[in-house]
């Protein structure tokens, strides 16, 4: 992992002189600063980069991609809104957004292609319909058209494929439709062609002769509804283009201007996936597609038909290489893989699963699960792997990836995981396949959930490159193979030494940071919170030699998932007991021990609820109340407060459900949380209340950022028994954060909304308790404020973006640096995954050279100023 350079601050002189060195930004001196970051792109300091810690992935990737000809260089896309790149064979992964954009560049790409001319250039589009290209092999993008959206439709205009003709650089094709959406587009008996979505435009591809300058349509006439889901160019022949399609696969020999069904012995014709091979010494060229698993009423049973076929003769006829594919239910001791059985027949029928029991009562001794991907060895055409998504597709079958060695005669399961696999369950069935039984793939931190995990999720991406080594995505781990499917290891996160389950990560986090604390008790430690993984905190790097990186290991998730002990999934916020740095308190939003307040008295081995806040009538996995700043009383640790938030801005699923237990507001405790009030008294209607901050001085007065439209700041001097309004400047109607700083007293506030005006935002410090406002910082939309508790005069800012309907407005989001007490700022955004939605940012409460930060959806950051080098605890 790199060092840090060095960082110095930025005069505003030095900035505006920066300015007008780049032509972009000629009138530069002539315009304030606040002028400037609000009309003109603003580029960061090259000084200080910010290092992505992670954990890994920690998150479902929808995409994976691999260079044609430099297997070292692969990207990611994962569902978060990041992406990430590497060109180091997955050591490190590194954003593909432009640090200093909008944050709305390269959000959730779906397709990623390559020159196989020239290696360099690469075509990308992402899900609102925009087409990047690139000319330095993936690490920078630049978008140069925006497909037109349909009036009155989705705000996002997503397309599915992309191929580059491999004669013609200038010449590429874009497929229409959402065939990979694979939460949302489910095929059935009923509706075989799958379903349409709002997000996405159908019934053509997209070509381009010069480069993405101009357009036109071609296959507009195969149906309304088509759905592409591969494109691929004859290697030597590009005016033959072969296209996968929700209404079969079509053949075009005249560079797409008329398309031919080529179906013969395809039982279906309905593909779900598409690969070739290709032999440039032979001129050897094979197609191999997966057919849709179609299911068929056989008495009191049901009988399929699907699989895996190829063409050696263009698509022109197709060959039947299934063999045993198929699974025997009635050999297999494995009721959670029964259930899914008949879940996905159900479906398949319009049944319900209870209805599809009762049905078909007789288990089918031969039957195909719904693959839905496949991939062929570029260097050895015997080579075939195939999978199913059983989490999300309504699909089943023991293992996530099945393979054959040659040429389909015989197929094994090659991926295997999970409680079924380790059992060595069913052991005479699977050796009388010639199938290896017992688990082989290696995880990070879930690999306690996953190894009790009853194998649900199957595989959700995949991809092969150039050397032959195989790329998976199994629940939240990115899964890579160098030894043909023998083994399978995690490439998100390295372990400090093998069996500590102290994580590094390498840069490509998907986890959603949420709340860090990071003054705990204990030096050494920070606790971090996330979405869907739980607790963290910060650990020793045992003999790591970069010491500038992170080690991080969990405290309450997925490590304590097992039996019917489960951890805390979605941690909204944490507390130290001040008295006991052992005693942890924490809530949770969402998924597992949603709405109970949370106890660990040995310092996160072991938790225990103690009061039950929230409920709601929606599913546990869905979210509550949004909580915040549970805060407990220095003087009296038995008196506890928080805060639920009615109008959520920063996190995950921003909605407050209607709730059966509990309310929105401000809640207290004065028995160290057994017992909990809501008290609203003295706020107005619908208040909205994000944050509440105690006075450091006097713990019976609070202070609370309410975000509502008609918000404002709020003061207790009675532990919240009664709140009365601030005044504020009135150009202000929502305050998101509030911070006080614990040397000097001054108040300071992070203001706007998401669609609110430019004049309304900002940072405002108050040397006076709020008296009298100075404003220090002019953005529309600053979720955050906080200064350094080792040197007061550093503030760390947080500016989120607006809507893209209204990017314009602003275009300079991310996080802020001052060293002069907001006389001068500087933007620092080198790094992030996320620049448009950090939700969390804090200098080191003890080394004025180390700052942190948390993104939406992009793990946890850290970096480091004035040549700091470590180690990063104490220097």
């Amino acid at each position: 992992m790199k060092k840090f350079a060095t960082f110095s601050c930025i005069t505003m002189a030095l900035l505006v002189s920066n300015f007008a060195n780049s032509q972009q930004r000629k009138s530069a001196n002539s315009k304030s600063f606040f002028e400037q970051i609000k009309t003109e792109k603003v580029i960061s300091d090259s000084t200080i980069v910010w290092k992505n810690f992670g954990p890994g992935m920690s998150g479902y990737n929808e995409e994976f991609w691999t260079h044609p000809s430099d297997p070292k260089t692969m990207f990611m896309g994962p569902d978060m809104h990041v992406s990430y790149g590497t060109w180091d064979g997955a050591k490190s992964w590194h954003t593909l957004k432009d640090s200093d954009g909008r944050g709305f560049d390269m959000e959730r790409v779906l397709d990623i292609v390559f020159s196989k001319q020239n290696p360099d250039f690469g075509v990308a589009i992402e899900r609102r319909g925009v087409v990047y290209t690139s000319k330095d092999r993936g690490r920078n993008w630049h978008s140069i058209y925006q497909i037109p959206r349909i009036e009155g439709k989705h705000a996002s205009n997503a397309h599915t494929k992309i191929a580059i003709n491999p004669k013609n650089d200038d010449e590429w094709l874009i497929g229409a439709g959402d065939f990979w959406n694979i939460k949302d587009n489910h095929r059935s008996l009923a509706n075989p062609h799958g379903a349409l979505n709002d997000r996405a435009s159908y019934g053509y591809i997209l070509k381009t002769v010069d480069a993405g300058k101009t357009w036109s349509k071609i296959a507009s006439d195969i149906s309304k509804d088509l759905d592409v889901g591969r494109i691929i160019y004859h290697p030597t022949n590009p005016r033959t283009i072969f296209i996968a399609t929700n209404y079969g696969f079509y053949t075009s020999t005249n560079g797409g201007l008329d398309w031919h069904a080529s179906h013969e012995g395809l039982p279906s014709n309905l593909p779900r996936d598409l690969a070739s091979y290709y032999d440039e010494k032979t001129g050897a060229f094979i197609l191999y597609l997966v057919e849709q698993t179609m299911y068929s009423s056989n008495g009191n049973t049901v009988s399929s038909k699907g699989g895996v076929y190829k063409s050696t003769d263009y698509g022109k006829s197709w060959e039947n290489i299934t063999s045993n594919l198929t699974i025997d239910l009635t050999k297999i001791n494995f009721s959670a893989e029964i259930d899914r059985y008949y879940k996905t027949i159900g479906f398949w029928f319009n049944l319900s699963k209870n209805e599809a029991k009762e049905t078909y009562t007789n288990l089918p001794s031969e039957i195909l699960p719904v693959f839905n991907r496949l991939v062929v060895n570029p260097i050895n055409s015997d080579e075939i792997y195939v999978s199913f998504n059983k989490k999300h597709d309504f699909s089943f079958g023991a293992g996530d990836v099945w393979k054959t060695e040659n040429g389909g005669a015989s197929w094994f399961a090659c991926a295997r995981q999970g409680s079924y696999w380790l059992s060595e369950k069913d052991k005479a069935y699977w050796q009388g396949r010639n199938n290896p039984i017992g688990a082989n793939v290696e995880f990070a931190h879930l690999q306690t959930y996953m190894d009790h995990e009853m194998e649900r999720s199957g595989n959700r991406m995949m991809n092969i490159n150039s050397l032959g080594e195989v790329f998976i995505g199994i629940d939240q781990q990115t899964l890579k193979s160098s030894d043909h499917g023998k083994t399978w290891q995690q490439i998100d996160d390295y372990e400090t030494s093998v069996g500590s389950n102290k994580w590094i990560g390498r840069g490509g986090s998907n986890l959603p940071g949420r709340f860090m604390l990071l003054e705990t008790g204990i030096n050494e430690r920070r606790l971090l919170a996330s979405g869907e993984h739980g607790l963290w905190q910060t650990t020793d790097l045992e003999d790591w030699p970069d010491k500038q990186a992170v080690a991080v290991t969990q405290l309450d998730g997925q490590v304590q998932d097992y039996g019917g002990n489960h951890g805390q999934h979605s941690t909204a916020t944490v507390a130290v007991h001040p008295k006991d740095p052992n005693t942890i308190y924490s809530l949770a939003w969402r998924q597992e021990h949603r709405g109970k307040f949370r106890r660990s008295k040995d310092a996160g081995k072991t938790w225990e609820n103690i009061a039950t806040i929230f409920d709601a009538a929606n599913n546990s996995w869905e979210g509550l109340a949004t909580q915040y700043s549970l805060t407990i009383d220095p003087e009296n640790p038995e008196n506890m407060y928080f805060c639920t938030v009615k109008s959520p801005i920063s996190e995950v699923g921003s909605k407050a459900p209607k709730l059966t237990k509990g309310g929105y507001g401000f809640y207290r405790s004065f028995d160290g949380g057994y017992t909990w009030e809501l008290n609203n008294t003295g706020f107005h209607k619908n208040a909205s209340i994000r944050r509440v901050t105690m006075d450091p001085q006097n713990s019976n007065n609070l202070y609370a950022a309410v975000n509502d439209a008609n918000g404002g700041l709020y003061s207790t001097t009675d532990k919240g028994s009664t709140w009365k309004k601030m005044t504020l400047p009135s150009e202000i109607k929502a305050v998101n954060s509030i911070f006080i700083d614990r040397h000097n007293g001054y108040f300071y506030i992070a203001t706007g909304r998401r669609t609110g005006s430019y004049e309304e935002g900002g940072v405002w410090r108050s040397k006076n308790k709020g008296k009298k406002w100075q404003q220090l910082f002019k953005a529309p939309f600053v979720w955050q404020v906080e200064s350094s508790p080792v040197k007061p005069e550093l503030l760390v800012i947080s500016v989120a973006s607006q809507p893209i309907s209204m990017a314009d407005n602003f275009k300079n989001p991310g996080i802020y640096l001052s060293t002069d007490a907001g006389k001068n700022w500087n933007k620092i955004n080198k790094g992030l995954g996320q620049p448009d939605k950090m939700v969390d940012v804090k200098p080191d409460p003890y080394n004025e050279n180390v700052l942190w930060a948390a993104g939406w959806g992009s793990g946890w950051f850290i970096t480091y100023l004035n040549e700091s080098k470590g180690p990063w605890l104490n220097e």
